[in-house]
């Protein structure tokens, strides 16, 4: 990545970091979570176990002929003809037959694939331009002393419309930072590092993990409505209020909580050369580059505005005349691309990274070689997904634990909290976000819409969940970065001692986002994106 080398330290790390006490109940708490962890497989194999799983138990379920009414009135799409709902047996030739027909269209036809491919051809040209990477620093750097703090959380939460630049650029950035004011760098880490994945579903702009979800979500949806659309806007409205609520509660934790507990920082514990260490300010080109990048987005996102905010924008719905539902929210995802591509070429040309057309080609190739492991990962949670479907496994399982949660008086909005801990405790064995929710969203979002919640605030709810238990987790995919940047500073630093600074943002991030959610869309009644529905209604 470009002007990645100005900001990441070259220095290797000692790579055997010692392993922090197993004395005290919360170091054996960790080692417990992670041993856990590690007894699973890869979520490639774990998604090819489930699939192989679902075959064989819907051959054992439909040999029993398990079923269940169907919930839906008598004139809906895709109910069943005779109102029952049976296990679908995958363990039968004709089983079979399906399997391997459609195991190709199961991968191509998997939602979140494309949308998130092309989401990302935008991203890679603002990141391998280095406009990304420039408008952090800018973001940061600049702030005053006093606004530093929830400026490092705050860019930490927008980095994530880029993947991994905020592991890979802010967090060092951020420790650096905070060693320069004379703070503990260990503190600029955990602030920085508490936006980047504490906050991982929060931001001003829509990025690649919205299409990637809301096609998830739309598939399991279709299990109880074949027609629902979730579009990958749906979470908008409440994603950006959470922006300023994440920042917030991350500065107030590092101020109040983290870096007293820190205290002191002694210089002597480094394993590196701290004088050594060089913090670049933005030169005059990046600076103009930033100015005309900024100038591209505003001119872009102006002739977007004329397309849907007047009443005869041409991107409007064509029936109604409304947002809701119109082809601008639907095409999203090319206007991620879009709001990216331009502007990133805009910097690139100015700074002198991209001069023609095989720039940004390459910079689109390099953004695409980085997803081998996902579409691996990609191609069998579709089948899984699929087979799932096509079992009507979900749907049973949906209407069976929607009735059991009336028995239990638990189909109000107070069966959120259990939701969304459920997914928080899940997140801290299965760290992916698209694969634990590939998993849990075939069963709980019909399951909840039975009880008569929409797709969209369900999917929100999740969100929460899967983002405050990344930062505790050694089983998220950049924990071991993090562990190796904050042994730098700290020499014999272990998980446990992580682990142990961010738990108070796992917990406060928690509460107060949980409560948000609450008041948000239950309290004052609003939508958590465009168009977006609280309460299904068959």
């Amino acid at each position: 990545m470009h002007s990645r080398s100005k900001i990441v330290q070259t220095e290797n790390t000692d790579n055997n970091v010692s392993q922090a006490s197993n004395s005290g109940w919360f170091n054996r708490f960790l080692a417990t979570v992670e041993w856990a962890g590690n007894l699973l497989p890869h979520p490639i194999t774990l998604f090819a176990c489930f699939a192989a799983f679902i075959v064989l138990l819907s051959g054992v379920l439909g040999y029993f002929d398990v079923s269940v009414i169907d919930p839906r009135p008598e004139d809906a799409a895709g109910r069943a003809p005779d109102g029952v709902i049976y296990v679908v047996s995958l363990l039968s030739a004709e089983g079979l037959a399906r399997i391997v027909t459609g195991l190709v269209t199961n991968f191509t036809g998997f939602a979140p694939l494309g949308t998130v491919l092309v989401a990302l051809l935008g991203v890679s040209i603002a990141e391998h331009s280095g406009l990304l990477s420039a408008a952090m620093r800018g973001l940061v750097m600049n702030a005053s002393q006093r606004m530093v703090t929830v400026t490092v959380v705050f860019a930490g939460i927008l980095s994530n419309t880029a993947s991994e630049l905020g592991y890979v650029v802010l967090i060092p950035l951020a420790a650096m930072i905070f060693h320069s004011l004379g703070r503990h760098p260990l503190a600029g880490l955990a602030a920085a590092f508490a936006g980047v994945s504490g906050g991982y579903s929060a931001n001003l702009l829509l990025g690649t993990v919205d299409p990637l979800l809301s096609g998830i979500t739309e598939a399991a949806a279709h299990m109880i409505d074949p027609e629902y659309i979730v579009g990958p806007e749906v979470n908008w409205y409440f994603m950006i209020i959470s922006t300023f609520l994440i920042a917030g509660l991350g500065a107030f934790v590092t101020e109040k909580i983290v870096e007293p507990r820190l205290g002191k920082y002694d210089p002597e514990e480094a394993t590196i050369e701290l004088a050594e260490q060089k913090m670049e300010a933005l030169g005059p080109e990046e600076k103009r580059g930033l100015k005309l990048a900024g100038l591209a987005f505003a001119l872009v996102c102006g002739l977007l505005a004329l397309t849907i905010v007047p009443e005869w924008g041409i991107l409007r719905h064509p029936e109604t005349g409304e947002v809701a539902g119109s082809p601008f929210l639907r095409g999203i995802v090319a206007f991620i691309f879009i709001s990216f591509a331009i502007p990133g070429f805009v910097y690139g040309k100015t700074v002198g990274v991209m001069k023609n057309d095989k720039d940004v080609i390459n910079a689109m190739s390099k953004g695409m070689s980085t997803l081998g492991m996902y579409i691996v990962l990609v191609f069998f949670a579709a089948q899984f997904v699929a087979f799932f479907k096509w079992t009507n496994l979900g749907t049973v399982l949906a209407v069976k634990g929607a009735a059991m949660l009336q028995a239990l008086g638990l189909d109000g909005p107070e069966v959120f909290v259990l939701f969304i801990l459920m997914c928080a405790m899940v997140n801290l064995s299965l760290g992916s976000a698209s694969a634990q929710w590939a998993v849990t969203a075939p069963i709980f979002v019909p399951m909840l819409m039975l009880v008569g919640f929409a797709p969209e605030v369900i999917q929100a709810a999740y969100r929460i969940g899967d983002s405050v238990t990344n930062l505790i987790t050694p089983m998220m995919s950049y924990f071991g970065l993090i562990l190796a940047v904050a042994s730098q500073y700290k020499k014999n630093l272990g998980i446990g001692t992580l682990v142990a600074t961010m738990l108070p943002y796992s917990m406060i991030f928690f509460v107060g986002w949980t409560l948000l959610f609450y008041v948000w869309v239950f309290l004052l009644g609003m939508p958590v994106g465009p168009g977006a529905e609280t309460y299904y209604t068959p």
